[in-house]
């Protein structure tokens, strides 16, 4: 064959299963709505789970506990904007499961309100939950995938506020547009250690907090704002992690899927 040409018969190999059988995935945020619809569709994958939660989700952790078990999933409280917390909670992965694959940061936090109203501890709570978290545990799962040298997925849980402005939304957009340019950066100097680095933009997910905040007239009107009409469940926003905590999305990196009905076309 010419060394110019190329096989167009040959098949990467893609698992139409999307099977996560002997990945280890750590889920930052892990007890959330979100996430816990992701770990459902993991472990069904087959897929081995360490959910990280901070210390005031602790009465949700019983519940999650009985319905998925503790044999394939692990359970660490950590403060992922605590840079000695995340250290610790990944140490503690490695030594109990030997390796992580996947990272899916789910952990999450918003306040909305006017900018010219937003205190600046509220700022820094944002700052802290919706960037400073998913770049250490980020930093902290790379470093574990680099030194075992066989890749590995991190997937990021953006916004549709990341891409468009929205009233009352400056903190959160500002934290998650960062997460953006974050996942890019990431997802160019780890290629060559196979890492890919994705996000994900939902719309408005009915999960307790996006049901919380849109609740009533203002999510009614919301709503007529997006071209399919409704706000998003949270099988969907795991369905997407799952395809890209496979293999079928090895070709994938430094993207954003947008989940939000067509609400950012307008």
């Amino acid at each position: 064959m010419n060394d110019n040409q190329y096989d167009v018969n040959l098949r990467y190999g893609v698992d139409p299963a999307q099977s996560l059988a002997g990945k280890v995935a750590v889920v930052a945020g892990g007890l959330g709505g979100i996430a816990m619809a992701a770990n459902r569709m993991m472990l069904a994958k087959g897929a081995t789970l360490a959910l990280l939660y901070p210390t005031f989700d602790s009465a949700g952790k019983a519940a999650a506990v009985a319905e998925l078990g503790e044999d394939r999933v692990s359970y660490i409280e950590c403060d992922v904007g605590d840079p000695a917390q995340v250290t610790q909670a990944f140490d503690q992965v490695e030594q109990r499961r030997g390796q992580i694959d996947i990272l899916v940061n789910c952990a999450g936090y918003v306040q909305l309100e006017p900018a010219i109203d937003t205190a600046f501890d509220q700022w820094q709570q944002h700052l802290a939950v919706n960037l400073t978290g998913p770049f250490l545990c980020a930093q902290a799962a790379a470093r574990s995938m680099i030194a075992r040298g066989r890749g590995g997925k991190i997937i990021n849980i953006a916004s549709q506020a990341a891409s468009i402005a929205i009233d009352n939304h400056c903190a959160y957009t500002s934290a998650k547009a960062g997460l953006l340019g974050m996942t890019k950066v990431m997802a160019k100097e780890w290629a060559p250690h196979r890492i890919n680095v994705n996000t994900l933009s939902p719309t408005v997910v009915l999960t307790p907090m996006g049901e919380k905040a849109w609740r009533g007239e203002k999510g009614e009107q919301m709503k007529k704002l997006i071209p399919l009409g409704r706000f998003a469940y949270t099988d969907e926003i795991a369905a997407a992690i799952v395809f890209f905590a496979s293999n079928g999305s090895d070709m994938i990196t430094g993207a954003d899927l947008m989940i939000d009905g067509g609400f950012t076309i307008w």
